[in-house]
């Protein structure tokens, strides 16, 4: 058991930093491997895409697309996934199969926002599954081999999204 005043680093890992202007001896002396005059040699200078005054590259190109803060991100599964971890006996076929079975079996990775059923690969197993939604072909090959999805997806309702309802004076 080592001991608190013997913990050291594992050989090689760390690094000393370089000391700069201590002299010409030790190669980074005079001006500390900054060159000669100029902007970029003196300190304070944070010019990253700084094109001289003429406007920059960044700001000349136009804006594109948009990133919805609001989208959900699923875990998505094939069918072939779910077919090799029944095969490998990971996934029990005659049990219900659900977000933390997929979890449990190592299928998934994490749960995200919920689990999406996906129609690549074929599935021969008789499966009855719970996922947040599936597409309609994975819908159609589960069916098609004698199983059920079922999707946790909530139904839209017809009220307007974001808009606020308007109080009418009668």
């Amino acid at each position: 058991m080592t001991k608190l005043n013997e913990l050291a680093p594992a050989p090689g890992s760390t690094k000393n930093r370089m000391r700069v202007g201590r002299g010409p001896g030790s190669g980074k002396g005079k001006t500390a491997g900054r060159g000669v005059k100029g902007q970029k040699a003196r300190s304070g200078v944070a010019i990253a895409g700084f094109e001289g005054g003429q406007m920059p590259l960044h700001m000349r190109m136009p804006k594109r697309g948009f990133n919805n803060p609001f989208a959900l991100e699923f875990a998505e599964v094939n069918l072939w996934r779910l077919e090799q971890a029944i095969a490998a006996g990971k996934l029990d076929a005659k049990k219900a199969i659900d977000a933390a079975a997929l979890l449990a079996a190592g299928v998934i990775r994490r749960e995200r926002d919920g689990v999406r059923l996906l129609g690549k690969g074929e599935i021969k197993s008789k499966i009855n599954i719970t996922v947040y939604s599936a597409s309609a072909a994975a819908k159609a090959a589960v069916e098609a081999a004698g199983g059920s999805v079922t999707t946790t997806q909530p139904v839209e309702s017809d009220a307007p999204k974001g808009k606020l309802q308007k109080k009418v004076k009668a």
